[in-house]
């Protein structure tokens, strides 16, 4: 049989051989990597949500809301002053030390479960948060106290006494009650600081510094001090704003004037060291404020403390302004103190229409004629103003960018 030699076209069939990959193999690695890059990055985020969801819980509920005080205050709505009765967008809270020698605070000896307000500061934050001003109310002054619902429930009977009594006859809504009722003032919020929450308030920001004019040994006060600039923590800043007989003149005027120096460089060192900015400078401070302090419900959210906070940090130092209640000695007992007239109607008054106050420092002479700015009120505890309630003394006080430690 002859060969076929006729030709045959090629086909398109090869031999098999090993294909080389439809794409290069180092994309392919890069695209494998960024997936898991990204899957990395979903799950830390998921994490520090996690984590920070966990954290607001916790210091959310660290907050003691008083339900008490804020039904008291609900149930006697018609006896206190209005809402717009003051400045739109102002606010004003209530500042209370409580003296309560229970639980945590047994050390410090006393009756427990009785308590008095040895400290209560009035603070006016004013509408276009530029400016704050800090009056402490002396707690030996006699004032009138309304009517107050007992712990037990019975009801006191309205009087004239001195004004730490309020805080014992009928807790914080009667302390809240005489302020409002004595000031014309609405307290939009209050907080409720004791001896414990202090001192770990204090120990979270690390200490403040104060200026000790001479040295001080007061056993009873848990203090060994020496002269000159000290920086104090938890105990010995509580002894240090609580202490009386045995520095000074032993009054409670130079105490509240101590407690306001104190404040004031409290302030200074949350501002300069940048504690709001900084979350490890910031998260303890909000643990220890947070587990410190008791407050009525429109306080007691941490995003409700946080505003407050954010409020009080975009106020100049220049700006916020403390002094005290303009008072003199009772004239039936000297060992109680009475409000100067009419300065101290002057001062609530301005709050009230949430002017600025400007002061000067104590006891120093204020220049005669001396006048003052647009808008402000100079203040002073001087018998130096005109008769009128709408006129401008001459307070003495203090605001919260002053060193005393620069002064001496």
């Amino acid at each position: 049989m002859a060969e076929d030699d006729t030709e045959h076209p090629p086909t398109d069939e090869t031999p098999p051989t090993d294909a080389p990959p439809s794409e290069p193999e180092r994309p392919r690695r890069r695209r494998r990597w960024l997936m898991i890059t990204a899957g990395a990055v979903a799950f830390l985020l998921v994490a520090a949500g996690v984590t920070l969801w966990i954290a607001y819980r916790k210091l959310d509920g660290n907050i003691t809301t008083d339900s008490a005080t804020d039904r008291l205050l609900a149930e006697l709505e018609a006896e206190r002053p209005s809402r717009s009765s003051g400045a739109a967008g102002a606010r004003n809270i209530l500042l209370i030390g409580s003296d309560d020698r229970s639980g945590a605070n047994s050390p410090y000896g006393g009756q427990p479960g009785t308590q008095r307000s040895d400290t209560t500061i009035l603070l006016h934050l004013a509408a276009d948060r530029k400016h704050a001003t800090a009056v402490s109310i002396p707690r030996d002054v006699m004032v009138a106290v309304p009517s107050c619902e007992k712990p037990d429930g019975s009801r006191s009977k309205p009087g004239t006494t001195q004004f730490n009594w309020a805080f014992e006859l009928g807790g914080p809504a009667c302390s809240i009650r005489t302020v409002e009722q004595l000031s014309g003032i609405r307290v939009d919020h209050y907080v409720i600081l004791d001896f414990s929450g202090f001192k770990t308030m204090v120990d979270a920001i690390g200490g403040v510094e104060v200026c000790v004019p001479q040295p001080i040994h007061d056993k009873d006060a848990k203090l060994d001090l020496a002269a000159g600039r000290q920086v104090l923590h938890g105990e010995q800043a509580l002894g240090y704003v609580r202490v009386r007989e045995s520095l000074g003149d032993g009054s409670d005027t130079q105490r509240m004037g101590r407690q306001q120096q104190f404040l004031a460089s409290l302030i200074r060192k949350v501002q300069s060291q940048g504690v709001l900015l900084n979350p490890t400078k910031l998260w303890p401070v909000l643990d220890a404020a947070t587990s410190s302090v008791k407050a009525d419900a429109g306080l007691s959210s941490l995003g409700a403390l946080y505003d407050l906070t954010q409020d009080l940090r975009d106020v100049p130092s220049p700006n916020v302004v403390f002094l005290t209640a303009p008072r003199r000695p009772y004239r039936y007992d000297s060992d109680r103190d009475e409000f100067v007239q009419p300065q101290t109607t002057q001062l609530f008054t301005a709050l009230r229409e949430d002017r600025q106050i400007a002061v000067r420092p104590p006891g120093s002479t204020p220049a005669p004629d001396a006048g003052t700015s647009p808008g402000s009120v100079a203040a002073s505890d001087e018998a130096t103003a005109s008769p009128s309630a709408s006129a401008s003394p001459t307070f003495e006080g203090r605001t919260a960018d002053v060193d005393t430690c620069a002064q001496h």
